[in-house]
């Protein structure tokens, strides 16, 4: 749990159905930072605050959904010992050659029994957030639309909620934050997961339909910065899923909506610090509606059904 493993969530790979249309989504709608493009065709973003290279990349393809997500680790000693640990559990993993991906070292490829493709990384271009690294300040102006500080975490739906747990668990080092248990009190409905001191860095629910992306989150400053995303996202006349409202889970505030291609995102603030002496918080199968929405106490279909 100390930061000495895997660090953070670092990128994801998201397909979308209209490349253009997608770039001007990510960079004039949520204010993501263009940083290029490689001979695969693929794009490349980050946000202003962010100091590596990258954190989404975007595929054109005939289906929505995402490709994979990365971690980032310490060291190149990190990346090895838990490439030895993957497999020593039974977990089959591929090298990615440096430079198959812009601006990052030699990747740790392998799959979750939810049927996830994930990432282990060391090695990213340090490009800064524009402000230096010697008296800084602080940012006024941004890229406008949304601007989020950084990518945050994942909320993905398989089958073996239970394996992609374990494993993230006993072999990565992440830790159980919350869940919620399904009607028989035992059985994990969901699980939310922090390798960091933040209430989540990922979260799986457990669901038929294995890799499949129920949304990626972007954190905003505050519950102010909530409310501005949402006047974007009018204003813009972007899908909207639900919100402004509170979560029970994490309490986070948050929005819910999709971008061109029907990828859900989350942007949303708060939370809390989360550390290993902590026990994680439970929510019973009946009050579900508060765990996810503490504002209206219900779900609503679309949020139960949609992924991509």
């Amino acid at each position: 749990m100390a930061m000495t493993g895997v660090l953070r969530p670092g990128h994801c790979q998201l397909r979308v159905l209209d490349m253009q249309e997608s770039v001007d989504f990510y960079s004039n709608v949520m204010g993501l930072v263009h940083m290029g493009s490689d001979d695969q065709g693929r794009e490349y973003f980050k946000t202003a605050d962010e100091r590596d290279h990258h954190s989404l990349i975007l595929r054109e393809a005939d289906q929505a959904g995402m490709d994979f997500y990365g971690f980032k680790v310490l060291d190149k000693q990190t990346l090895e010992q838990l490439d030895a640990d993957l497999n020593a559990y039974g977990v089959k993993t591929e090298r990615i050659a440096a430079g198959e991906m812009l601006a990052t070292g030699e990747r740790l490829r392998f799959t979750a029994p939810t049927g996830h493709v994930f990432e282990l990384y060391y090695q990213r271009e340090d490009v800064g957030d524009g402000l230096g690294y010697v008296n800084p300040g602080v940012r006024v102006d941004g890229p406008g639309g949304i601007c989020p500080v950084r990518l945050d975490h994942w909320q993905i739906h398989g089958a073996d909620l239970d394996g992609s747990r374990d494993l993230f668990c006993n072999v990565l080092g992440f830790k159980v934050v919350e869940r919620i248990k399904a009607e028989d009190g035992e059985t994990d409905l969901a699980v939310w997961l922090s390798c960091s001191t933040k209430a989540h860095d990922i979260a799986f629910v457990r669901d038929e339909r294995n890799n499949t992306l129920h949304h990626a989150a972007y954190l905003l400053e505050s519950w102010e910065r909530v409310l501005h995303a949402a006047d974007v996202m009018a204003a813009k006349d972007v899908a909207l899923d639900i919100g402004p409202l509170r979560h029970g889970i994490t309490k986070g505030k948050t929005i819910y909506a999709f971008d061109p291609s029907g990828n859900r995102f989350e942007t949303f603030s708060g939370g809390y610090d989360f550390y290993p002496d902590m026990k994680p918080l439970v929510w019973t199968y009946d009050q579900m509606g508060s765990a996810i929405f503490y504002h209206t106490r219900e779900l609503n279909e679309r949020f139960l059904t949609v992924v991509t």
